[in-house]
């Protein structure tokens, strides 16, 4: 069974479904400004934990314990984007991207939708969110460029960008890498850093999970390569350490895939996760417009929650 990490914790991948993962922002939208929460709960296990009532929640503003003025475990619909690596280095897992793709979008519910986004030599977005899995299978990657860069974090950052405001269905990024961030080649785009995505992922109330993959590119050692080389070689295929952050501080998930391993499981456990969440929301204590730490606690043994660190006040 796949587990997820939250930057290195254990958390939830399972195969039953019965929760909740409703929209994530920590504002809401309307005439309330309520704080939203979307928190996993998982055992010692990593298994999701369902079943529980409101009562067994507790939720911290700066450290001060919030009255929860909303909760809910039923599935509510999500707005995915999946963003996946298309860079050198991945170009011997096409067929993989491909297949676990198809296991992640039939598990998309009736009022979920979805967008396919590959970064390497550019960054591309399939136009709209669909259920439909034929128009994302054919927005999935067909080709990937041997000397293509990865330019994770402002594939990202573009990414957050692309949900808009159109309806209020939660906003997630399932990202798929295998490698460092390179940055970008184009000297006339701004570049994009960990720190820009936590905050642009915190501004807009969406939550990123990340599947870290090892490399099985099809290039070759180079000849003469001595030790160190080949150790440079090795820790330079490993994926970027910021992604686990990224998903620690929005809370979502963070999982490493190593060879032989079933990306297809990994995507299909996110899905399963999406939709077993509990949602809890409290009113913001000060409406300064600043940035405020947060924590979730389950007050039963054996179990933790794992949900975002923060969110941004409405300001008065």
């Amino acid at each position: 069974m796949k587990r997820f990490l939250g930057y290195g914790l254990l958390a939830a991948s399972a195969s039953a479904v019965v929760g909740a993962a409703a929209q994530q922002p920590p504002v809401f939208r309307g005439r309330s400004e309520a704080v939203r929460v979307f928190a996993t709960v998982t055992d010692h296990d990593g298994r999701l934990v369902t079943g529980l009532a409101q009562d067994a929640f507790e939720v911290r503003d700066e450290g001060k314990p919030q009255p929860i003025t909303q909760f809910d475990n039923k599935p509510q619909p999500i707005r995915l984007i999946v963003m996946l690596d298309v860079s050198g280095s991945m170009e011997g897992n096409l067929p993989l991207l491909r297949s676990a793709g198809a296991q992640l979008f039939s598990r998309l519910l009736a009022n979920d939708g979805a967008r396919v986004g590959t970064f390497g030599n550019e960054i591309a977005i399939s136009p709209s969110f669909t259920r439909d899995a034929g128009e994302l299978d054919a927005a999935m990657p067909t080709f990937i460029a041997p000397d293509a860069p990865t330019p994770l974090w402002r594939a990202l950052d573009q990414a957050l960008g692309a949900f808009g405001d159109e309806d209020d269905r939660r906003k997630v990024i399932l990202v798929l890498s295998d490698g460092k961030d390179t940055g970008t080649m184009n000297l006339r785009q701004r570049p994009s850093s960990q720190a820009d995505v936590i905050d642009h992922a915190r501004r807009d109330d969406a939550m990123i999970y990340a599947v870290g993959m090892r490399s099985r590119s099809r290039q070759g050692m180079p000849p003469g390569m001595g030790r160190g080389g080949l150790q440079a070689m090795l820790l330079a295929d490993l994926p970027d350490p910021g992604l686990a952050r990224v998903a620690e501080e929005t809370g979502g998930g963070y999982t490493e895939i190593r060879f032989g391993q079933d990306l297809g499981a990994a995507f299909a456990a996110v899905a399963d996760e999406l939709h077993t969440q509990y949602l809890l929301a409290f009113e913001p204590p000060k409406r300064d417009g600043k940035v405020h730490d947060i924590s979730v606690r389950v007050n039963k043994g054996g179990v933790k929650a794992r949900a975002r660190k923060s969110y941004v006040a409405p300001k008065a």
